[in-house]
């Protein structure tokens, strides 16, 4: 036997997806990375899931790491994320720079004005608090910039996010799950 030779490893970017999602804190976009893992879970994948908040929950800064992958997970923390999305413009000028050549930008378009200036990326715009304001609750706008995520992911499915998506919302909530699901799937669709 030849122990010489090295295993193949699948390409990076066919086995690992690393986002940072970032916003305010209020903008749900923990719930987002929540949902990401589990529905990364439901279809067999290792995950990751490491959130970060500012000073103030709700109205400072958010973001969390979440990775999906086909093999091991050496580490959570995501330096060169292959995905970034941002709510808001401190979010974009905090993480745009950080996304690696090739990865995708994706921007709330009803915040943010400014685009990364990024040639080497793709910038995928979202206009997720419109979206989430025409299916009726401006909390949904989370949900279409998954749905976006969504469908640039190699990994994840529109149809285990949707089916996780119902068990992830709480109770109290869940006269909301028809507004989450359009708008997550209005985010799909634009993106």
């Amino acid at each position: 036997m030849n122990t010489d030779r090295q295993p193949e490893i699948p390409p990076y970017g066919d086995c690992v997806e690393r986002a940072i999602m970032a916003g305010f804190g209020g903008q749900g976009i923990m719930l987002a990375g929540k949902v990401a893992i589990r529905a990364g879970m439901f279809l067999g994948h290792r995950v990751t899931y490491i959130p970060s908040y500012g000073a103030e929950v709700r109205g400072g800064t958010a973001h969390c790491h979440v990775t999906v992958s086909r093999r091991e997970i050496p580490s959570p923390i995501i330096a060169r994320p292959d995905f970034c999305l941002v709510m808001n413009t401190p979010s974009l000028a905090k993480f745009s720079g950080r996304v690696q050549a090739g990865g995708t930008l994706i921007v709330n378009s009803s915040l943010v004005d400014e685009t990364s200036g990024r040639d080497d990326i793709s910038e995928i715009r979202i206009p997720a608090n419109r979206i989430a304001e025409d299916r009726g609750n401006i909390k949904a706008a989370n949900m279409a910039m998954l749905g976006a995520f969504v469908r640039r992911s190699e990994l994840l499915t529109l149809e285990a996010v949707q089916r996780i998506l119902g068990e992830a919302i709480p109770p109290r909530h869940r006269s909301l799950l028809e507004i989450n699901l359009a708008a997550l799937r209005d985010g799909y669709e634009q993106a």
